[in-house]
């Protein structure tokens, strides 16, 4: 054990603590950005193996300080390291995680395969340790529960501002000529509303494609409808980032920007409107999993609107980071909660 006089816990879990500030600078920038480099993980997977190489000998030699379990102790790793870290994999796989949100939680998964003990002079922490004893899965579960707020808030939200629609429990409304300053996806399409409409990277990337802003889309919308004028030779399309893609040309003046709201416009005369199928084609890759239609539909609203409703989603680690935090302090929430109602 080591103490700091305020402060006493293993070595190992001491360690851990660097999953704090590591994971809250990964949640800023999922914020921020929607992008988390995979230098993030490998410093904070190395303080992981560490410390689960010195607990393990420790567990195993008998060095630790008070009596410790070791067949619950390998168990409970084998379940976070042998369970945890193919589930996070098989969630990014099937779309359900973001590739930095599966490594986070493979990452946490080593780090923290058992509940770790902070003593303080009169009090433990984290309070509520459930019986099973795995601190990733618990961090899952708080991760869970706290995303569970989210639509309440955001409900609240717009119903404050006074935006009282069918997606207020999911979206928000923004100003059209600030889209792609936005994460998120459309929740529009010509004939009203969807879950599934254009990704607002997807259109970060079509509009880096064909070396043009937003401004310009929206000025003179049937120039664009027309795949005639897209250019021989596009750019590359980038992954869509808000601070590196958004055209090649500078945005037209004020009065040439403002876009016809009044009617949609018909696009069944041209074939492949907005160059859709050809930007597909070219690109290497899918754009998040964009189709042309979503593409060509996305458009139409964009141009056609001046405010449209968008989900922004909530980057998954942010209420991991808050997960965390409740864990280290007090610990498995929905456990509580269901030992609360006499289950346990």
């Amino acid at each position: 054990m080591v103490s700091t006089g305020f402060l006493t816990a293993s070595l190992p879990d001491l360690l851990r603590l660097v999953a704090v500030p590591a994971l809250g600078w990964a949640a800023w920038r999922d914020v921020k950005t929607r992008r988390v480099p995979n230098r993030t993980w490998l410093p904070l997977l190395g303080v992981a193996l560490l410390a689960l190489a010195v607990e393990v000998w420790q567990v195993w030699t008998g060095a630790t300080v008070g009596y410790v379990n070791q067949r619950a102790y390998f168990l409970r790793v084998l379940i976070s390291i042998g369970f945890v870290v193919p589930l996070s994999y098989g969630f990014w796989w099937i779309g359900g995680f973001g590739g930095a949100d599966a490594k986070a939680l493979i990452t946490l998964a080593v780090l923290f395969p058992t509940f770790p003990t902070y003593l303080f002079p009169d009090f433990a922490l984290p309070v509520v340790v459930p019986t099973l004893g795995v601190f990733a899965m618990s961090v899952l579960s708080n991760t869970v529960v706290v995303g569970l707020f989210y639509p309440v808030a955001l409900t609240l939200r717009n119903a404050a501002g006074g935006h009282v629609a069918k997606a207020m429990v999911i979206g928000r409304p923004v100003a059209t000529d600030r889209i792609t300053e936005e994460y998120g996806r459309l929740l529009q399409t010509p004939e009203g509303f969807t879950r599934r409409g254009l990704d607002l990277d997807a259109l970060r990337m079509y509009l880096a494609w064909r070396g043009a802003n937003f401004a310009e889309l929206r000025a003179d919308p049937d120039a664009f409808r027309d795949p005639e004028s897209i250019p021989a030779e596009t750019n590359p399309p980038g992954d869509g980032a808000i601070t590196v893609t958004d055209g090649g040309r500078p945005a037209p003046d004020d009065e040439t920007a403002d876009a016809d709201s009044e009617e949609a416009p018909e696009e069944t005369a041209i074939a492949d409107p907005w160059g859709a199928e050809r930007f597909f084609e070219e690109i290497e890759g899918s754009a998040y999993g964009t189709t042309p239609e979503q593409l060509r539909a996305g458009l139409t609203v964009l141009t056609s609107e001046d405010e449209v409703w968008i989900t922004p989603g909530i980057p998954f680690l942010v209420p991991m980071f808050i997960g965390l935090l409740v864990g280290l302090t007090y610990g498995d929430v929905l456990y509580a909660l269901i030992e609360g109602l006499g289950v346990f």
